[in-house]
């Protein structure tokens, strides 16, 4: 007996997908934003002078990089409670995403920072600059702009990877179309559908990274 597809129980439920997929790029923004800003600090402690502190980076860098994301999500979710921690289901997410997402962001900030020429510090210093305006006002634009196309193909991972957000219940995009499959049994229509969104929605952020990349090359 042939399968007959019929759209249209997924396009009465189709705001509910839009709704989840506005759901999963903002998770994927905010997850970013906190990524990043741990991933700098862990930059820095992995080409600090001191063995300690580079050392303490290299093992979260070890750490969370072999750690499957899915672990990471339940962990947050289900035990941080148990250990005094109570977080709404978004914020837990988010939390483990975050974490995740500065364990690989600190690697690319590294290679960045490596990047940067000597020269440029050492003019710095000569007219009069400390480390932390070198810091502040050469190293970290310029980093910022050559680490543009590691950061863009992170922020596509991560909005792919907010899918896992289904597992405890976060009404994302893929929560959504698992909703729909079930009320309706219209398995690969609610997929399809599901899908294309992927796929389009990665492919207008990747021309529009590809856009700010290109303004904000460094020229060679």
């Amino acid at each position: 007996m042939g399968y007959t597809l019929n759209f249209a129980a997924v396009w009465r439920n189709f705001d509910d997908l839009l709704w989840g997929l506005g759901l999963s790029l903002l998770l994927a923004a905010v997850a970013i934003g906190l990524g990043c800003v741990l991933g700098l600090v862990l930059a820095f402690g992995r080409v600090s002078r001191s063995r300690l502190l580079s050392g303490l980076a290299g093992l979260y860098v070890t750490v969370f990089r072999n750690l499957p994301l899915l672990v990471l999500v339940l962990f947050s979710f289900f035990a941080l409670p148990q250990m005094g921690l109570r977080l709404s289901k978004q914020s837990s997410f988010v939390l483990a995403l975050a974490l995740y997402s500065a364990a690989y962001l600190a690697e690319v900030f590294r290679g960045g920072l490596l990047g940067v020429p000597q020269g440029l510090r050492e003019a710095g210093l000569a007219i009069g600059l400390t480390q932390t305006q070198i810091r502040r006002s050469i190293v970290l634009p310029i980093m910022l702009r050559s680490v543009l196309p590691g950061l863009g193909s992170t922020f596509i991972g991560l909005f792919k990877d907010t899918s896992l957000a289904a597992a405890i219940a976060v009404p994302e995009l893929t929560f959504e179309a698992r909703k729909i499959n079930v009320e309706t049994f219209r398995v690969i229509e609610t997929w399809i559908v599901a899908s294309g969104l992927y796929v389009v929605t990665c492919s207008i952020l990747a021309a529009l990274l590809r856009q700010v990349e290109a303004k904000l090359a460094i020229s060679r």
